[in-house]
């Protein structure tokens, strides 16, 4: 395992560092939407879009990488996010800012396909463990974002501007990393899409979407303080990377799509604790939960589609209609709900996914 990670430290580095920036950049919007309504003048339904735009530009980047992804290497990825971070922080306008999002999520988007398919296929038997630990990185990202949002004053453009400029100073020692864990050319390779785990996907992103980007409001609006609404963000990261943490030594040993199951199934409970007893409380405890959404679904996907260069922006590309669609239906839903209807929403969702994917279980093990 030491000689992997000498072979492969490049990758490494740049992946981690690159998922660090990705999970601030995301979890600065939640926060930041009564800034942004604030200062456009619209509705916090309507400053939403910014959430859809960033997971539409993530759907560019993903396409981007299935027609030229042999092209691309971290450095692309690290500068589309400083540019649309520097874009966001300017807040010359409404489309503008919109533009920026879409361009931060392309970097975003890129970089989710360069480095999880490499690490996993760099790493062999080890790949799902290492792969939990690359995305347990972005955790670190969310968790610190939401506080320096407060700390610098509740401004979207400080921090997003520190986004930008952090991801510019990766990019400097991102070169290394090249095309390293990319798979040989030529290889014979089989694509087989699996509609049935891009479905489970594609829902399970979007509850996680929704979860932080309008986690947040939906907690300002049960009657909890917009500072706190932050600060319970980024515990719910907190518990996110641990959870990401901990499959970090199980990965390997657990069926991915028991996993999945078994994480959905948690955020259910979770969801209906926040509905009839705590929404700050079981909002922080989802965190759990929610941060096993992707590994369970993506390595599932990844056994049940080949290996061929086309999978991982397909698996990707799923997984991120879910993450544009969910945030533009739940939020006009939510404001029309009451104080908890978000948590009902997400409640319900949940304990149909659970059953869903328990009758598919066996059929999705094989």
């Amino acid at each position: 395992m030491k000689d992997l990670i000498r072979a492969h430290a490049g990758l490494l580095f740049a992946g981690l560092a690159s998922f660090v920036i990705m999970g601030a950049g995301q979890s600065l919007y939640g926060p930041a939407l009564p800034a942004f309504s604030r200062s456009f003048a619209v509705t916090e339904a309507q400053a939403g879009v910014l959430i859809s735009a960033h997971w539409v530009g993530c759907f560019v980047g993903v396409a981007l990488m299935f027609l030229r992804g042999a092209s691309i290497t971290p450095r692309h990825t690290l500068a589309a996010m400083a540019l649309g971070g520097a874009g966001v922080a300017a807040l010359i306008g409404w489309w503008t800012t919109a533009g920026a999002a879409v361009i931060f999520g392309m970097g975003y988007g890129m970089a989710t396909v360069v480095f999880n398919p490499r690490v996993l296929r760099a790493f062999g038997r080890h790949g799902p463990s290492m792969l939990s630990l690359l995305n347990a990185t972005f955790g670190i990202g969310a968790i610190a974002a939401p506080l320096v949002f407060v700390a610098l004053g509740s401004d979207p453009r400080w921090s997003f501007g520190l986004t930008a400029a952090l991801a510019a100073v990766i990019w400097l020692f991102a070169g290394p990393a090249g095309r390293a864990g990319v798979a040989p050319q030529g290889e014979a390779r089989a694509f087989r899409p699996h509609w049935g785990i891009m479905a489970f996907g594609a829902v399970a992103i979007g509850l996680e979407a929704c979860l932080i980007g309008l986690g947040p409001t939906a907690l300002i609006r049960a009657g909890i303080a917009e500072t706190t609404a932050a600060e319970l963000l980024s515990a719910f990261f907190v518990v996110f990377l641990g959870s990401r943490v901990v499959l970090i030594f199980l990965a390997h040993r657990i069926p991915p799509f028991l996993l999945y199951t078994c994480a959905v199934a948690a955020a259910s409970a979770c969801a209906w604790g926040a509905v009839f007893l705590s929404p700050a409380f079981f909002f922080v405890a989802i965190g759990a939960p929610a941060g096993l959404f992707f590994p369970g679904f993506y390595v599932t996907a990844s056994g049940k589609m080949g290996e061929d260069s086309r999978v991982p922006p397909t698996i990707i590309a799923s997984g991120l209609v879910g993450g544009i669609g969910a945030p533009l239906v739940l939020a006009p839903l939510m404001a029309g709900m009451g104080e908890r209807g978000f948590f009902w929403i997400v409640a319900g969702v949940t304990l149909a996914l659970t059953a869903a994917a328990l009758m598919s279980l066996r059929r999705m093990r094989l």
